[in-house]
């Protein structure tokens, strides 16, 4: 196993926290964020079934030409959102757990958060 830098080790520390405190896992899906330095990905998970109920991402092929048009990390995270929520809709999921993964909510995970306010579903 490779050595864990202290960032690394915080950043798991606080995730487990983060799940733990989450308390109603199971009773609804869970929407996991996970952000790289190039991509942000969102997916759904029903902790039940323990299966991904639907997925979406910056390296989708279906919207990458759409998004290689956005400049900026963060207009792609909001486009991402609105994607998602379209998704949602269709799937007639409304109620989710909004799971930050540990990351704090700015930048890039509060514009797909926004993203999928705007598109009229709320977490």
């Amino acid at each position: 196993m490779a050595k864990m830098n202290k960032n690394k080790v915080n950043w798991l520390k606080r995730r487990t926290r983060i799940k733990k405190s989450l308390g109603v896992l199971g009773k609804y899906p869970r929407l996991v964020i996970f952000r790289s330095n190039k991509n942000i990905y969102a997916q759904l998970i029903d902790d039940n079934k323990q299966h991904t109920l639907l997925s979406v991402s910056t390296i989708d092929k279906d919207i990458k030409d759409k998004l290689s048009k956005i400049k900026g990390k963060t207009e792609k995270s909001k486009e991402i959102g609105y994607l998602l929520a379209t998704k949602l809709k269709s799937k007639k999921i409304d109620k989710f757990i909004f799971d930050r993964n540990g990351y704090r909510y700015h930048g890039r995970v509060k514009a797909l958060a926004d993203g999928i306010r705007e598109k009229g579903i709320k977490f």
